[in-house]
């Protein structure tokens, strides 16, 4: 029998209502499919090889790395891996070389989530972490490797003597001023452009998104504040009509916010700190984007925002025991149970 004493803890994520982490990892592919099938379908056989890789390779190092640590091997059954080897592959180029592809499902599994306690207690997003590290040791490779997807030639953004093979992506050309962003919403909208292979279609990300927000697999906050605060200072900044447009669904915001910035494990569990970490990436990612170096800001504000998501979750997060603050105008104000036998 039990001791009912005993009280046994588990770090995040915490499900209720029959949910476990295999059927909301299930839920979470099943959201990130559309986009990986479209990719693979502009992008061809590359982008389909790239996504095997990094799926095969990020399930192989989390599988051998509980072995060596002698933990239960989970990496099947619970479909973690499957997840973060999908959405590895979906931030990066379609051309990126495959040994590339490798280093990074390595880093992103033992790295950022197997050296942090597994499932639930890493700190940082392990996919992006994944991607952080090909980016900077990689930087050419990460960033100009695009194609130009098969699309019948309807590019109008691509460089004058870019060929078929490598094309130039909207946020760089925008940077440069040489975007033309009435004449190209479409196209960023449907997706038929260069870029990552899930970031292209904002319209089958939102699609996925919404139907995941509907069935509470995730929460809306996070992503609503983040594109909101996006908005907010684009505006400021001048961006208005195409250019706003354009500004919110070129490079991998859509795709961030959707599927990054509301993970389970490393954004705050309560709402008002969903709310902060939102809108934390959304600043972040305007300033990077407006002052830095770097033409795309997403992957460096959520992984700067997970470090502080612990800050939040400590902030904002009602400790047992302790009601709401009372105003003082209730607080100095007396009962009328007293005021009657004032009276009588």
């Amino acid at each position: 029998m039990a001791d009912k004493n005993n009280i046994h803890l588990s770090s995040s994520p915490h499900f209720s209502e029959g949910l476990s982490t295999t059927k909301v990892m299930l839920l979470v592919i099943l959201a990130l499919l559309p986009e990986a099938v479209f990719g693979v379908v502009i992008f061809g056989v590359r982008a389909l090889v790239t996504i095997l890789a990094s799926v095969l390779s990020c399930v192989a190092f989390e599988w051998l790395f509980q072995k060596i640590i002698g933990k239960k091997r989970t990496s099947v059954k619970d479909l973690s891996a499957v997840v973060t080897g999908l959405i590895l592959a979906l931030v990066c180029p379609p051309a990126v070389p495959v040994w590339m592809v490798v280093l990074g499902a390595f880093f992103a599994i033992v790295v950022a989530k197997g050296l942090f306690g597994g499932i639930g207690a890493n700190v940082f997003n392990p996919a992006l972490t994944g991607r952080a590290f090909m980016f900077i040791s990689f930087p050419k490779a990460m960033g100009a490797g695009w194609l130009l997807p098969n699309a019948d030639g309807r590019w109008s953004f691509a460089k004058p003597g870019i060929d078929a093979i490598s094309g130039a992506t909207a946020l760089p050309l925008m940077k440069s001023g040489s975007f033309d962003s009435a004449a190209n919403l479409k196209d960023l909208f449907f997706g038929f452009r260069p870029g990552c292979i899930g970031e292209t279609s904002i319209l089958i990300i939102l699609i996925c998104w919404a139907i995941l927000v509907l069935i509470r697999i995730v929460d809306w906050r996070a992503t609503v504040s983040y594109l909101g605060v996006l908005t907010v200072c684009l505006l400021c900044a001048g961006k208005t009509g195409a250019d706003l447009a354009a500004q919110l669904m070129a490079g991998g915001v859509v795709l961030g916010a959707a599927f990054m910035a509301t993970d389970y494990a490393t954004a705050p569990v309560t709402g008002p700190g969903r709310l902060v970490f939102g809108a934390g990436c959304g600043l972040i990612t305007f300033l990077i984007r407006q002052f830095g170096s770097y033409p795309e800001g997403c992957m460096f504000s959520i992984l700067i925002m997970n470090a502080i998501a612990p800050f939040l979750n400590n902030l904002t997060t009602r400790k047992y025991g302790y009601g709401k603050k009372a105003s003082a105008k209730k607080q100095n104000a007396k009962p009328v149970e007293n005021k009657q036998e004032e009276s009588k």
